[in-house]
């Protein structure tokens, strides 16, 4: 093995002719492809979308939606899992409205401990995007037609105490340090949101991309940064595409 990597560092090296015509041998070797030949590899690229759709579909009909199903405690009429199943941590208890759409790529997590089990509690018409985290400490509800982009993280416990020495004992965090939070109705996170334990966010109220929520905020504001605060009122019936960036 040694000798192995001494001969690799050697080459790239290229202390000498030999190892200079090697690394350009491996180089060459390593951007190597096939010719395009654009109406082939249309045909191709179409074929390979339409047949992985298909794959797609048929496991999340007869192998993703039923097995996360046996976690939930509802019916969950109109439950979509794009992408694969999502990651269930802890004694987590799930409730699930009509017709929520859950990327496969998140993690939904119940902190130990907590007595009776932490509930994820989510309403009617919900998208939770992709590679969100939703850690319960006791309770997180969301109302209807709640919308969280990507990469959101709703922190209902830290996971660790403050005190180091106790977490250097690998303890768990304590009582005081977890929170509920809810979203109320037609709520909007942004992309890469944080929602801290505790906090409520009041019905219609659209929170910015990476913005950080760490106290209440009151229905029907945008609001945006970190910690988060209130921009302003959001009108009734004003358009709000895009502003969250997620």
């Amino acid at each position: 093995m040694t000798s192995l990597v001494a001969l690799k560092r050697s080459i790239k090296a290229g202390e000498t002719p030999a190892a200079r015509a090697a690394w350009a041998g491996i180089q060459a070797v390593r951007g190597a492809r096939v010719p395009l030949i654009r109406p082939l590899h249309r045909l191709l690229y179409a074929a390979h979308r339409t047949l992985g759709g298909l794959v797609a579909q048929i496991m999340r009909a007869a192998w993703w939606t039923p097995m996360f199903l046996s976690r939930v405690e509802t019916p969950a009429p109109g439950l979509r899992l794009e992408g694969g199943m999502p990651l269930v941590l802890g004694p987590l208890r799930l409730r699930l409205g009509r017709d929520v759409r859950l990327s496969g790529a998140s993690t939904l997590s119940g902190r130990p401990g907590t007595q009776p089990a932490p509930l994820l509690e989510v309403g009617d018409n919900i998208d939770i995007g992709w590679q969100t985290t939703i850690a319960v400490g006791t309770v997180v509800r969301f109302g209807d037609n709640v919308r969280l982009a990507g990469r959101n993280f709703l922190a209902g416990y830290p996971g660790h105490p403050l005190d180091p020495a106790a977490r250097a004992a690998g303890a768990p965090c304590t009582e005081a340090q977890i929170g509920d939070i809810v979203l109320e109705d037609d709520v909007w996170l942004g992309t890469g949101v944080t929602v801290l334990g505790g906090v409520t966010i009041g019905r219609g109220t659209v929170v910015g991309a990476n913005s950080v929520v760490t106290r209440d905020l009151p229905p029907m504001v945008l609001a945006a940064g970190n910690p988060c605060r209130v921009i302003r009122a959001i009108p009734p019936g004003e358009a709000r595409g895009g502003v969250p960036h997620g």
